[in-house]
């Protein structure tokens, strides 16, 4: 496998300092282990996901496969459709089995122990501004062991440079705004 093959999504659930409720949706590369982005906001519907999406696609490309839950969010008729004509294949996992998707589950748990649980948020925007600098240091600062003890993002790089893709990847270097509704 190779960086950029297969990404894997799900949702975090949080709440701001006033109890108001958040969601964030986790894009995994499988093979990096990068986190491709992590988007905050306090509803996330399938065509907020499809837009969030379209900027990574953006930035640095879509995969072949994306692995998810079977959620409607995910499931649905806005989600199948821009799948096709993105030509990426939508892969689902069985219900209630999250091992299926192991990489963004673990990846997930990282997130909620080291990011969301160290934090009060006091808004929206303070939780994007918390969450963009951790996932900036996850992605290029913090040894993977799966990885050779190197960050991620060096991971993906080295990957890329192997097959001959010696281009930089624009993603690494930048820090993509979450589209709004």
């Amino acid at each position: 496998m190779q960086p950029d093959e297969v990404w894997s999504m799900d949702f975090v659930f949080d709440e701001l300092a006033n109890g108001r409720r958040v969601k964030t949706l986790t894009v995994v590369d499988d093979c990096s282990k990068e986190a491709v982005q992590i988007a905050v906001d306090t509803s996330i519907p399938a065509l907020y996901v499809t837009r969030v999406l379209e900027q990574v696609k953006a930035e640095r490309g879509l995969p072949k496969v994306i692995r998810t839950d079977n959620g409607p969010e995910f499931a649905g008729r806005t989600m199948q459709t821009w799948a096709a004509r993105s030509g990426v294949e939508l892969r689902f996992i069985q219900p209630g089995k999250p091992v299926q998707n192991a990489y963004i589950e673990s990846f997930n748990s990282r997130f909620r122990d080291e990011c969301l649980s160290q934090h009060w948020f006091a808004s929206p925007s303070h939780m994007r501004s918390v969450i963009d600098n951790w996932r900036e240091d996850y992605n290029h600062h913090r040894p993977h062991s799966t990885l050779g003890y190197v960050p991620p993002a060096v991971f993906a790089a080295r990957c890329r440079q192997h097959a001959g893709d010696t281009a930089p990847n624009p993603a690494s270097t930048t820090t993509m705004q979450t589209p709004g509704l």
